[in-house]
């Protein structure tokens, strides 16, 4: 076990507060060891035992979630860097990722609920459940037929363990997917849950067919809505745009890729082309009121073709 004593010296940093530690064991030498998953969970105690850190001390499940949302968010972030090659932020994140779920885990002990080897333990044994073809005799030939498996043997365990069980033996497939996820996110998962069990389109085409025939929707709403200005026709605009952001969802699952990355990519890459607009506008001295949207236009080019030849 690790003695340590902690000198907290809060700093403001923007909305984060730093808190710089000082670490001491009783084997100087300790410090250049290398830290074990053990280790982690030894030093989550320490913070968490009278003597130890009265911020820690003092969180509960309510104040941690928003951290662990945060972290899990940031985490994301990292996955971009390290896809291009920069894998030390996401490294980091995911320490701090995994030191939010320890941190859960530590507060679950002390209400007499589970402890951090009862979540590992009931992970495990689940994994190993549900890959039968891996652990067991069943025979899975691809992915698809492991995603069937999947949802089979989850039915199973829900059965089996009565979950959400309100008196009707009716449950839907879609249970699992949480209401309270981005909406990007829970229409990806709501189309992988159905496309599961064979509800799907069989060619991307098809996608690209019914996407068409939700913009040709589009269109006819607004121009109702144009007419009318009735607020009924205002929500139906809003339904037909989140009808083609749906069969969108759809695209880039057939494509392999996650919707919710991909925006976030988007996002990304015009956060960077807009900052070289203004850039350049400060360099020239202008603000944008200064500037027609074509001379806008033109920076705007210019910043993709620099971007390329990156």
């Amino acid at each position: 076990m690790l003695n340590l004593r902690l000198d907290p010296v809060a700093t403001a940093r923007g909305s984060d507060t730093v808190l710089h530690l000082k670490l001491q064991t009783r084997n100087p030498k300790l410090n250049d060891m290398p830290k074990n998953f053990a280790d982690l969970v030894d030093l989550m105690d320490r913070l968490r035992e009278p003597g130890g850190c009265p911020w820690d001390r003092e969180q509960t499940y309510a104040t941690l979630a928003p951290f662990l949302l945060e972290e899990a968010y940031e985490t994301f972030e990292a996955l971009e860097e390290a896809r291009e090659g920069r894998p030390d932020a996401l490294r980091e994140e995911l320490g701090d990722l995994l030191f939010q779920i320890v941190f859960q885990a530590r507060v679950a002990k002390e209400r007499n609920e589970f402890t951090i080897d009862d979540v590992i333990e009931g992970l495990h044994t689940k994994m190993v459940r549900r890959h039968p073809h891996v652990f067991g005799d069943v025979q899975a030939d691809n992915s698809a037929d492991v995603l069937k498996n999947w949802e089979a043997i989850k039915a199973e365990e829900k059965r089996a363990t009565k979950k959400g069980d309100i008196g009707s033996p009716d449950r839907s497939i879609l249970d699992g997917v949480s209401k309270k996820a981005p909406a990007l996110m829970e229409a990806h998962q709501i189309s992988t849950k159905v496309a599961r069990v064979g509800f799907d389109w069989t060619d991307i085409n098809e996608i690209f067919g019914k996407l068409q025939e939700e913009v040709d929707e589009l269109r006819v709403a607004i121009e109702q809505h144009k007419q009318s200005a009735a607020e009924a026709d205002h929500v139906r605009v809003r339904e037909e745009i989140g009808d083609m952001l749906f069969v969108v969802t759809n695209i880039a699952r057939h494509l392999s890729v996650e919707p919710e990355a991909a925006l976030k990519l988007a996002n990304r890459k015009f956060r960077k082309r807009f900052a070289h607009i203004e850039k350049r506008l400060r360099e020239q001295n202008r603000k944008f009121e200064d500037v027609s949207i074509l001379n806008l236009e033109e920076l705007w080019q210019e910043a993709k073709l620099q971007n390329r030849e990156r």
